[in-house]
């Protein structure tokens, strides 16, 4: 069995060493320049919330060609051709893995997608440093991810911060109440809560179930990993969540966008 927290210091290590190269490619002052002429950002937590207010299904559609637990999860992968099918069949936002080593994701994925369709994107990234942050509002991206198993508070408060500064959303990911604890302290208006076990790897919608009553109620909160169908999505909306972050079960469908709209209607 892959042992996820070891998977997640390979992650960490290896972002290390990619910083580190990209700086030399492209110091920071000018990334932080460039990030000063980019498109105006799309509003990914509006988006979101705009649906949930009036208790609608509001997805985040992910483009994800692999992952270390199950290998590749589509070999046809053309990241802008599933956008548009994620867009035909309702998504509201995207989630697009842009981590190349254990994710076979890419920047360009992200960047190509944005001018293709005209949803909100999250980039899906493990995001440890401030270049990445410059980064990813250069890129187009509306929201970045914060994982707290990844993160310091004061890496979490510096990170966000920044990324409010440059007018992108924050999604912190939680795994558990220890790390929803250390989310909350930052007041931010969306939290993510992962139902996969970092440790055993099982996935759980309970997870999301049993942390809701630590989380005020005008808090958005989007459950992620394990819907894989309409039972799932009524489980959730059962308990009053109407925000999903969905990715294996679409893509390994031949048609993503299509799946979608089964799922969630």
């Amino acid at each position: 069995m892959i042992n996820t927290s070891d998977i997640l210091k390979k992650i960490i290590a290896k972002k290390r060493q990619e910083i580190i190269q990209c700086i030399k490619t492209m110091p920071l002052t000018e990334v932080i320049e460039q990030s000063k002429n980019v498109p105006k950002t799309r509003g990914f937590y509006q988006a979101l919330k705009t649906k949930v207010d009036v208790k609608q299904n509001a997805v985040i559609a992910e483009i994800k060609k692999s992952s270390p637990s199950r290998g590749v999860l589509r070999k046809d992968f053309n990241p802008v051709e599933i956008a548009k099918s994620y867009e035909l069949g309702g998504a509201t936002c995207l989630s697009i893995l842009t981590d190349k080593k254990f994710f076979q994701g890419d920047n360009q994925y992200l960047i190509n997608t944005r001018i293709a369709v005209s949803l909100p994107i999250l980039r899906k990234e493990f995001i440890i440093d401030t270049y990445q942050v410059y980064e990813t509002r250069v890129m187009g991206s509306d929201c970045i991810l914060l994982i707290a198993a990844c993160l310091t508070d004061a890496q979490m408060n510096e990170l966000s911060s920044l990324a409010i500064s440059l007018s992108m959303d924050v999604l912190i990911e939680v795994h558990n109440l220890k790390e929803l604890k250390r989310a909350l302290k930052l007041n931010l208006p969306m939290i993510g809560i992962n139902n996969r076990n970092l440790h055993t790897f099982e996935v759980s919608l309970q997870t999301t179930i049993d942390l809701l009553k630590e989380i005020k109620g005008d808090t958005l909160v989007i459950t992620e990993s394990g819907i894989l169908n309409a039972e799932n999505v009524a489980l959730m909306k059962s308990n009053n969540i109407h925000s999903y972050l969905v990715g294996e079960a679409f893509m390994c469908q031949p048609n993503p966008g299509q799946t979608l709209r089964e799922i969630f209607t």
